[in-house]
C-alpha cells in the first residue's frame, strides 16, 4: 500500500505522516523512518537534530535509515508485510539527485528548495544539464516501477512546490517541473493521496 502525503513548507505533512505510521504500529507493524536529508551545512544539521529529538519523544520505535540517493534500492530491501515505512522526503531526494548529477553545482542542498531564487550561476553548461536530466529520468523510472512491487505500507512525504511563481534560473525551473511530475507519477499509482494545508489533511485519493 502506497500513501502519498503532500504539502507546502511547514504545512504539517510530516507530522500527519507520522500519525499514519502510529495507526499501523498500533496494529503490530514495525516502523522504519527513511530520511533523505543531508547535513551539509550548520542550518541543516540543526534541523536534522531537531527532527531526531522529536522522534525520540514519540511513542514509535523507529528503525532509522539515512539514504540521500539510493532510495529505490533501500525500499526494495526494507519493504515487507507487517512493516510501515515513512520516507521523508521525496523532494529532498529529487534535490540530491539533481545536484549529484551536476558536478558544476556544488551548493549544499537546501531543506525546502526556494523556488523564487536563481540557482543558475553554476549551471551554465547545456550538456551538464542534459546529462543530469537523463540520469534523473532513469532514476525516477526505476523508482516508480518499484512502487507497485513493494510489500507492506510505504508512506511518502513530498512538497507541493508548484503553487507559487515561476522561478528564475534554469535549475530552479527544472526542479519545480520535476517535482510536479514526480508527484503526479506517484499519485497516479498510490492507493491514497493526502494534501496537508495548515495542519489539516485533505483526502485527494480515494475521494
Amino acid at each position: 500500500m502506497i500513501h502519498l502525503v503532500l504539502g507546502g513548507a511547514r504545512s504539517g505533512k510530516s507530522r500527519y505522516g507520522e500519525s499514519l505510521v502510529r495507526q499501523y504500529t498500533a496494529l503490530g507493524f514495525d516502523a522504519c523512518y527513511v530520511a533523505t536529508a543531508q547535513a551539509l551545512d550548520a542550518e541543516m544539521t540543526t534541523r536534522i537534530a531537531m527532527h531526531q529529538k522529536e522522534r525520540l519523544g514519540d511513542d514509535i520505535e523507529w528503525q532509522l535509515f539515512e539514504e540521500p540517493l539510493a532510495l529505490t534500492a533501500l525500499l526494495k530491501r526494507l519493504a515487507k508485510p507487517g512493516r510501515v515505512i515513512l520516507v521523508d522526503c521525496l523532494t529532498l531526494w529529487l534535490t540530491n539527485q539533481l545536484l549529484a548529477s551536476n558536478p558544476k553545482y556544488d551548493e549544499p542542498a537546501p531543506t525546502e528548495w526556494h523556488a523564487a531564487t536563481d540557482f543558475s550561476t553554476d549551471f551554465k553548461t547545456a550538456n551538464s544539464g542534459n546529462d543530469a536530466l537523463a540520469s534523473w529520468q532513469a532514476e525516477k523510472t526505476a523508482f516508480i516501477d518499484s512502487l507497485t512491487e513493494l510489500e507492506g505500507v510505504v508512506i511518502l512525504i513530498g512538497n507541493e512546490v508548484g503553487s507559487g511563481i515561476v522561478p528564475l534560473g534554469e535549475l530552479s525551473r527544472q526542479f519545480v517541473d520535476e517535482a510536479g511530475w514526480l508527484n503526479q507519477a506517484v499519485a497516479a499509482l498510490a492507493d491514497n493521496v493526502t494534501l496537508v494545508v495548515a495542519g489539516l489533511p485533505l483526502a485527494l485519493k480515494p475521494i
